[in-house]
């Protein structure tokens, strides 16, 4: 297997995310996935993976370079077929309970190197669930404990997540939440050095031009006021560590038993996104749906083009794919739209409900 470009860089001997930071509605309402359909999707933490499940898809496919999500993926998977929907939510740490005996009723199911891996967490899992056990989430963990304090209390985050209508929310968006404190302390914890030492690894910064904090300044606004922040789990978990009464789309109690009976269509490989598509196009097979969250952000713009060429290859007509830019610009170049069109309408609808705020846009396109 030869490694992508970041995977030359980045360190991933670690869980970067143990959950996934992208919103899944908007993943399966721009993919469109269909029964029948054969999906290829970034397995991060699984969660995304899962969420596909709900369209009945001939399968999916989970792909990572890194061993250590695609334990995340597999102690979901088994989480699912041993646990019932409240069991899960208290592994996950969607809510409090006793994380230590459930993961014992799911240890037994898992491969040697998983239960291991799992094994040497399982103090972090006791304390924080198993969602919440990543670099990414201790990054939004210290953000609660050491930041988040200076600026507002515990009454005031409750207030925020109490149902008001859009006016409503701006004026306390303006007049409460947005002091001088949380300017000053919102723009420096997120800013790129910041998020670069204690987030994401600084490789991932290697394209990005520009500052960040302009940019999270608007999307936040954009989730506290144009949506409603009581509806949005990621919002919930960056501000209370929990999901509250907001579930991500693969938690939520109406899927739980689809997921379940469609365990059996999910399987999950260590390989390159450039390795796979070698690998699938040399053998024939083709997926409808690709789902390849940011990855694009972390190649230079040459690697990109070629990934791109490659991946739009697996892809038969009106087949689409769908990934996400946070601060890297990407999306496929006139040169391209005799293979992939843009689906920009449909973007700019996305993009407008993306609870995982933080992306600067979706970008979404159908294989001609």
């Amino acid at each position: 297997m030869t490694a992508t470009e970041i995977s030359a860089r980045a360190d991933f001997s670690q869980i970067r995310y143990a959950q996934c930071w992208e919103d899944a509605d908007v993943l399966l309402d721009g993919l469109d996935i269909r029964p029948g359909d054969r999906c290829l999707v970034i397995a991060s933490a699984g969660d995304n993976a899962l969420a596909m499940l709900t369209r009945n898809p001939e399968t999916v496919v989970a792909l990572d370079l890194n061993p250590a999500q695609l334990f995340c993926l597999e102690l979901r998977a088994t989480a699912y077929a041993r646990l019932n929907h409240g069991e899960l939510l208290e592994l996950m740490g969607s809510r409090p309970g006793r994380r230590r005996a459930l993961y014992a009723r799911c240890r037994e199911a898992l491969g040697p190197e998983a239960a291991e891996f799992w094994d040497r967490r399982l103090d972090l899992v006791e304390a924080h669930g198993v969602a919440g056990v990543g670099r990414f989430e201790r990054y939004f963990r210290l953000f609660r404990r050491y930041v988040l304090p200076l600026c507002h209390g515990r009454r005031r985050v409750a207030e925020l997540f109490q149902p008001r209508s859009v006016g409503e929310r701006a004026d306390f968006y303006e007049r409460r939440w947005r002091n001088r404190r949380w300017r000053l302390m919102a723009g420096l914890f997120f800013s790129r050095p910041v998020m670069g030492r204690l987030g994401r690894d600084p490789a991932f910064f290697n394209y990005v031009e520009g500052g960040m904090a302009g940019h999270l300044e608007n999307k936040i606004r954009q989730a506290l006021v144009d949506m409603d922040p009581g509806e949005n789990p990621y919002l919930h978990w960056i501000l209370t560590g929990t999901h509250g009464r907001a579930l991500p789309l693969a938690l939520r109690p109406q899927w739980f038993e689809t997921i379940r009976r469609n365990l059996p269509r999910l399987s999950w490989r260590l390989a390159s996104t450039e390795d796979f598509a070698w690998e699938a196009t040399a053998s024939g097979a083709r997926f409808q749906r690709l789902g390849l969250s940011d990855i694009f952000e972390y190649m230079s713009e040459d690697n990109y083009l070629a990934a791109l060429d490659s991946l739009a290859g697996l892809v038969p007509p009106g087949g689409r794919l769908l990934y996400w830019n946070m601060m890297v610009p990407r999306s496929a170049p006139p040169a391209f739209h005799g293979r992939l069109r843009p689906l920009t309408a449909l973007a700019a609808e996305l993009d407008r409900r993306d609870q995982a705020f933080f992306y600067r846009r979706v970008v979404v396109e159908e294989r001609v």
